[in-house]
């Protein structure tokens, strides 16, 4: 099968080097050094999913329209590369892989000749260096779209990703996307320490402050009438109860996390873009809480001083000690 993948990140470049592995005819999309990188010397993998190297055909744009197309690009450069490759893409069937909550319909709007899915990626993947991935934690992605049933197409191409790498076909896809947000509250004290994951989950003040973040997703999301999709063992349930415990216990959610990991550091997607010089897509994720707080008429403190802290690493260039991450945040409780 003729399967392109836009964008060759971490995530990008797992699926296009699994999915040529399994034998499919990859193309990718790349620029500057990774793109020249790619055409050198392929993609190299390592870690959770075993050891691969796979040279699949790496161009600026794509240049013929494919059986199925990954987008992979961060949440914030989705519309610009689904719409640079709109001629060719438009009639695909097109998958989003991407955080956040507005992929797939962006996908939607440029595409609409396309039947879009969007998937849930629980692969933690560290992006080492152009055309080279680690993979931390091989878990698996989660394929769906809309908030109901997985339907036949789904499951179709549900079928098609699994021979490759661990995919599940899911109901309630957009009560998922909320679930995955929750557990992507884990990428934005990282990217503002510099710590991995399982060093701030370690820190019992910065772990009070993950906790309050994901407990505020939660409440936000239930204020926007969300029943949230199952993922990872969390769902509807899971997530009400936790938004009711105290935040000492709540804290038992980012441990659990934590424990699934490993001991190989994770860094997170936002922490691995600032790495790299890179905007991260803070504002399609804990950004995205405050947002959608806003149309639900109430705040969301703890998501803004997360977004605000991430943008102010950006524009420093350097991270901030957990100790005065921990005094802005008792500022915002005063």
């Amino acid at each position: 099968m003729k399967i392109a993948v836009i964008g060759a990140g971490a995530l990008g470049g797992t699926f296009a080097t699994l999915l040529a592995r399994a034998g499919h005819e990859v193309t990718v999309t790349a620029r500057g050094l990774a793109l020249a990188v790619i055409r050198a010397e392929g993609i190299s993998l390592t870690g959770g999913f075993g050891r691969a190297r796979q040279h699949p055909l790496a161009l600026e744009r794509l240049v013929e329209t494919p059986d199925l197309a990954l987008i992979c690009t961060k949440a914030q450069d989705a519309a610009a590369a689904i719409a640079e490759n709109a001629a060719v893409l438009d009639g695909a069937a097109v998958i989003v892989v991407q955080n956040g909550l507005d992929g797939v319909n962006t996908a939607r709007s440029l595409l609409p000749h396309s039947e879009c899915f969007g998937a849930l990626s629980i692969i933690a993947a560290n992006y080492s260096a152009p055309g080279r991935v680690t993979i931390t934690t091989a878990a698996p992605t989660y394929l769906g779209r809309g908030d109901g049933a997985a339907d036949a197409a789904t499951n179709a191409w549900r079928d098609v990703l699994a021979g490759a790498v661990p995919t599940v076909g899911i109901d309630n896809f957009v009560g998922a996307q909320w679930t995955k947000l929750v557990v992507n509250m884990l990428n934005a004290l990282p990217a503002i320490t510099g710590l991995s994951v399982q060093e701030v989950v370690d820190d019992a003040g910065l772990r009070r402050v993950m906790t309050s973040s994901m407990r505020e997703t939660v409440r936000v999301g239930m204020r926007r009438g969300v029943r949230f999709g199952s993922l990872q063992g969390l769902g509807d349930r899971q997530l009400r109860a936790f938004s009711r415990l105290p935040l000492a216990l709540g804290q038992v959610l980012p441990l659990r996390m934590r424990r699934r990991m490993g001991d190989v550091p994770n860094l997170g997607s936002t922490l691995q873009s600032l790495k790299r010089g890179q905007i991260t897509e803070i504002d399609f994720l804990n950004g995205a809480v405050v947002r959608e707080a806003g149309l639900a008429g109430v705040r969301a403190p703890v998501n803004a001083l997360l977004t605000a802290l991430v943008h102010e690493v950006e524009t420093r260039g350097v991270p901030l000690a957990p100790v005065d991450v921990l005094e802005r945040f008792a500022a915002l409780a005063r």
